[in-house]
């Protein structure tokens, strides 16, 4: 019996072993999508207990303990934090074959060197104060953190009116050797399913621009002027978060009249709510191609399912599901539509129903332009599919019906600075393919053709695609 979580974890070769331990390990890490709170990282702050680190914002952690039957005081109430890190410690014995005991433990090694015990109700305490002790030093604050992880690169997730002073002031900082740039997200400028919510927004983006928004276009100049203002601030790259691709047909003058009825406070019709965000994924595209930038789709998560929960606690606090949206169709109506025009730029596609693995596989294969390589990107296992088996078939679609060797790697897509050993997680994973098929006589036994490819995939292949160069390397 292998023991848990050796240095081989999850390397099932020696093969895998060599290719981990001598090509992976020691690679940076480049995160190119997270949702790490910037301003946090600009006042360089600690965590005034391992909960407080750990558990506030963590809706994977937040299901399982719902799952197990802990109230909603220690959760997300007012119970202390030792009182809600005492009920995840009783909880995490019950996530055998969860990815959660994984994550937890590969956590508690990775930054915290706890090697010998494993977190239950019985260790909760020990862990617990040891664990806080530390992150009161200042290789555990957050800047120490992405320090400590080899983190070179960090993109976070940014509302267009986000003002990025945070990232002002660690773009002016030379002392700080990370560097942390913002990410276009704009899915409140498509969400008009609720006027009122909608035109607020609206109504703040006018007063950003200093400017009237009394037309359709001049709701698109103010967009592309932030756009602008996001790149002069280093920003390279755009996210859309979206239940499924929209690609109806429309013309200027539906949009005019579209964007003038919700003005006035009307609800649109399901019909005009989908030619609205089919035309404004056009738009934001056009832009991220004309400066270059890199686009990101998220498709197919179902929010916000239990709404005596969202009434309570709002979004993102572990009440989503993997959604069943049919895409294929409507996604390559929207790439053709843009490739047609010759618009667009660098895409990178995230699903969350793994059925649609193979689907998306082959349909970047569809808009490769032969010039970039790897200009279409299938993305890593994301949300409930980064882990294990989720990262596998992702690997294996994409080994299958693309060039895995240009596929540019991991990222954390969380809101916790304790995440990223799920990079440590992704690499074995990664290695352990690489490392079976070699030992199988499927992939030559060359370490260097395939240790470099893994290097490739882990860092280097990030770096070139994104061109984002560390400030240290």
């Amino acid at each position: 019996m292998k023991p848990f979580l050796d240095e081989n974890f999850l390397l099932e070769t020696r093969a895998a072993e060599r290719l981990y331990h001598e090509y992976a390990a020691a690679m940076p890490i480049f995160d190119y999508h997270c949702h790490l709170p910037v301003a946090e990282i600009a006042e360089n702050k600690k965590f005034a207990s391992l909960s407080a680190a750990w558990l506030h914002g963590d809706h994977y952690k937040w299901r399982a303990m719902r799952a197990n039957g802990v109230a909603e005081e220690f959760i997300t109430g007012s119970a202390s934090d030792l009182d809600k890190f005492r009920a995840w410690a009783a909880t995490v014995p019950k996530t055998l074959r969860n990815p959660l005991y994984h994550w937890t433990h590969l956590e508690l090694k990775n930054p915290f060197g706890i090697t010998d015990t494993l977190l239950s109700a019985d260790t909760a305490d020990a862990i617990y104060a040891r664990c806080t002790e530390m992150l009161q030093e200042d290789d555990f604050s957050t800047r120490g953190l992405l320090k400590k992880m080899r983190v070179k690169v960090v993109c976070t997730t940014d509302d267009p009116l986000d003002s990025l002073e945070h990232h002002c002031l660690l773009r002016d900082d030379p002392a700080f050797t990370v560097r942390v740039l913002p990410a276009f997200r704009p899915d409140r400028a498509m969400a008009v399913e609720n006027p009122e919510v909608f035109n607020r927004w609206v109504d703040r983006l006018a007063e950003i621009c200093n400017r009237d928004i009394a037309d359709y276009r001049q709701f698109l100049e103010c967009l592309a002027a932030r756009h602008t203002f996001f790149h002069d601030m280093g920003c390279r790259l755009s996210d859309h978060g979206l239940e499924e691709p929209y690609a109806e047909d429309y013309t200027e003058a539906e949009m005019a009249a579209i964007f003038a009825k919700i003005r006035t406070g009307k609800a649109l019709s399901g019909m005009e709510i989908r030619i609205f965000k089919s035309a404004m994924l056009v738009e934001f595209a056009v832009l991220d191609h004309d400066k270059g930038w890199v686009q990101q789709f998220h498709f197919g998560a179902l929010r916000n399912q239990n709404t005596r929960a969202y009434g309570r606690l709002g979004p993102d606090t572990g009440y989503d599901s993997i959604g069943d949206f049919a895409i294929g169709r409507s996604l390559g109506r929207l790439l053709d539509r843009l490739d047609s025009r010759d618009k667009l730029t660098k895409t990178i596609l995230y699903v969350l129903n793994p059925r649609d693995d193979e689907m998306i596989a082959t349909m970047i294969g569809n808009f490769q332009d032969g010039r970039t390589p790897g200009k279409m990107q299938f993305g890593s296992g994301w949300w409930f599919n980064d882990q294990k088996d989720g990262m596998e078939r992702q690997l294996n679609a994409l080994s299958n019906m693309g060039l895995l060797s240009r596929f540019v790697g991991m990222l954390t897509d969380s809101r916790s600075f304790l995440s990223y050993p799920r990079h440590e997680y992704f690499r074995r994973v990664l290695c352990n393919l690489f490392g079976k098929d070699m030992e199988r006589g499927e992939l030559p036994g060359d370490f260097q053709l395939i240790g470099e490819t893994v290097r490739d995939i882990c860092y280097r292949n990030a770096v070139d695609y994104f061109a984002i160069k560390p400030l240290e390397d």
